[in-house]
């Protein structure tokens, strides 16, 4: 499992997200506290408190590099 901060600030970019997301037959997790949601459910992504960066964590081993480059966008240091 991998784990990166990205930033969701703008409706587009939540829809985006989403899209580049629901690409990957992997597992995504978006958690923000001590809530954990479904990166690929919109509804749910809107549940979250989306002014500050959010932890993505990345449940696939072999092509997280892939999915790193597509996700650069929303991706925070």
């Amino acid at each position: 499992m991998k784990t990166v901060k990205i930033s969701l600030n703008s409706i587009d970019k939540v829809k985006s997200f989403v899209n580049d997301v629901t690409k990957f037959d992997s597992d995504f997790d978006l958690v923000s506290g001590r809530y954990v949601i479904d990166a690929k459910s919109i509804m749910g992504i809107f549940s979250l408190d989306l002014s500050k960066p959010i932890d993505l964590n990345i449940h696939n081993e072999e092509s997280v590099d892939k999915i790193l480059s597509i996700l650069s966008p929303y991706i925070v240091e």
